[in-house]
């Protein structure tokens, strides 16, 4: 039986050793291999023994021509690719959908609920300002437990939000109003007027003037909008005026937002920002509430009023969670796609909450003015899809 040892040490002459290379402790490593067959514990299979690291010197036999050549850090680190996670698509557009699915849930629950609200108590400043009040309740939690990263605000960045969080607290203060007096299906047939003002507005004061195609589009949202006005059993000027100011500042909002350039830091996101105006939207709505409607939410005063109280705060509540989960739900969608896709997203949403509406309600809906809302939400669809169209430059 014949056995062979081979032991390294430093003396050996290595070819332009780098001091960098000596720099670590180095291995201390004895290989033994024998041939024939053996019954030892300490050779496996291919013949060679078990790995030592109790020698730090490595010898060689002079006569041997085995040379010996450490392998660089970064060598070695690149020798062991490492896999890097793949995303999966069906994953991905299964999450999407989801999102999608509870952002029209959301709304459909909303609506429902806010709507049953405002039938039973008659006072919108109220009910709106409970609804920013669970939101602002909220934020505080999140920011609170850590669940959300809290920003850092400076006295420049609210006074930049301020106006933001103003026409935030009209255009969700609108809303409830028209919903108190008409149609939950009516408030939204003239909610999707949204487009018109939004392209009104950026006109007079941000200097974007539409193209033909978009001009074009606006023409079955205000012909539907009117033939379902028309036909509307639940009309009155009230609710009507409501809804349309409150497309006017919602719009605006998304003006402010464009013109005053918010000077965000890392922490300001979509859904920071939006956490912060709901916070700012309950200080600026409170005040006004109680001079306006008195303090009209308490158990005695309810009571007084013939109303259950039970029924009305649990209602109350799960409004305002749905109002604020399907807004967070829309901002993290909007992370994840593309504007368009988001708006394409948000006329299907539209329709979805009007038919609904129309199933829980039992409202009556003639044939004229089923056709009417279907052209106005036809033109939305149309509008999202062309206002990515650029106009051709003029040439000279």
């Amino acid at each position: 039986m014949q056995s062979a040892a081979f032991t390294f040490s430093p003396s050996l002459p290595l070819r332009n050793p780098s001091p960098n290379y000596w720099r670590r402790p180095s291995l201390s490593l004895r290989l033994s291999a024998k041939h024939g067959n053996s019954n030892s514990d300490d050779v496996n299979s291919n013949g060679v023994s078990s790995t030592f690291f109790t020698r730090r010197s490595w010898t060689l036999p002079p006569s041997s021509s085995f040379k010996f050549r450490p392998l660089p850090p970064r060598a070695a680190e690149s020798a062991v690719p490492e896999s890097a996670p793949v995303e999966n698509p069906l994953f991905k557009t299964l999450e999407l959908g989801a999102l999608f699915g509870l952002w029209y849930l959301f709304n459909i629950y909303f609506n429902i609920y806010n709507k049953q609200v405002l039938k039973a108590f008659h006072y919108p400043v109220t009910v709106t300002v409970v609804q920013f009040a669970v939101g602002t309740v909220l934020v505080a939690f999140m920011w609170g437990l850590n669940l959300y990263k809290r920003p850092k605000l400076s006295g420049a960045m609210l006074g930049a939000i301020l106006p933001l969080a103003a026409v935030h607290t009209l255009g969700n203060l609108f809303t409830n109003m028209s919903l108190g007096k008409v149609a939950v299906s009516f408030t939204h047939t003239i909610k999707a007027m949204e487009p018109f003002f939004s392209v009104v507005l950026s006109a007079m004061f941000l200097g974007e003037f539409p193209t033909p195609w978009v001009v074009g589009s606006l023409v079955p949202i205000v012909g539907g909008v009117a033939l379902a006005s028309v036909t509307e059993a639940s009309f009155n000027w009230a609710g009507f005026w409501s809804a349309m100011a409150s497309n006017v500042t919602n719009q605006s909002r998304n003006v402010l937002s464009k013109k005053a350039m918010v000077n965000k830091e890392d922490s300001m996101d979509n859904i920071t920002l939006f956490s912060i105006i709901t916070v700012m939207s309950f200080f600026l709505l409170a005040p006004v509430a109680i001079f306006m409607e008195g303090v009209k939410f308490t158990p005695a005063y309810l009571q007084s009023a013939g109303v259950n109280v039970r029924q009305l705060y649990i209602r109350s509540l799960l409004a305002a969670l749905c109002f604020h989960a399907y807004q967070q739900v829309s901002y993290m969608i909007l992370q994840r796609v593309s504007p368009v896709t988001h708006s394409v997203g948000n006329c299907v949403k539209r329709v979805v909450v009007i038919v609904s509406s129309v199933i829980f309600f039992q409202t009556p809906v003639s044939p004229v003015n089923a056709f009417g809302t279907a052209i106005a939400l036809a033109g939305v669809f149309l509008y999202s899809r062309v206002k990515r169209i650029k106009a051709k430059p003029k040439t000279a």
